[in-house]
């Protein structure tokens, strides 16, 4: 799994499932996302990786010519990249470690629907509980006494989200 996270938002965008990455498919992934954040590239100024084997000049290249500088951590030093390190471990717990995934479409399928819960639902702690894609909103508090709640299934039932039905 490729992914990135802008940290300030953590909005999360997973670019691609494979079981075989190499230099040339970590590049066109890069460039896919590039060309889906459009104008909002311009607003980032750093990548931070790993030192993975796939990561090639090419890949620092497409990056550089968007105008972000790729950072690169040091050796055994997973802190260092603890951003992405949380998101695997919350993936891990809240997904993966639960589902008996089929294959890498599978894998895609729930990554995406566990990806659009976790940007536009999931509530986080460093985000004063807010979603990322709330844009710092929150909701008006609800007496559950009076108000009626409507649950809805993510993942089959693994994830409830719940809203005031009006």
């Amino acid at each position: 799994m490729f992914f990135v996270i802008e940290v300030g938002t953590r909005h999360v965008h997973v670019l691609g499932v494979t079981a075989h990455a190499d230099g040339a498919w970590t590049v066109q992934q890069v460039r896919n996302l590039l060309m889906d954040l459009g104008e909002r590239a311009a607003r980032f100024r750093f990548l931070i990786r790993d030192r993975a084997g796939q990561f090639t000049e090419a890949f620092g290249a497409v990056l550089a010519g968007a105008g972000i500088e790729v950072v690169m951590i040091p050796p055994r030093s997973p802190q260092a990249n603890a951003y992405a390190e949380r998101w695997v471990r919350t993936v891990r717990s809240e997904v993966t470690d639960r589902i008996l995934v089929a294959g890498p479409r599978h894998l895609r399928a729930v990554l995406e629907e566990y990806v659009a819960h976790y940007n536009q639902r999931r509530p986080h702690r460093g985000r004063y509980l807010r979603p990322q894609d709330s844009g710092g909103i929150t909701a008006p508090f609800t007496d559950l006494a009076t108000a009626r709640i409507r649950r809805r299934k993510v993942l089959g039932g693994l994830i409830h989200e719940y809203d005031r039905v009006a």
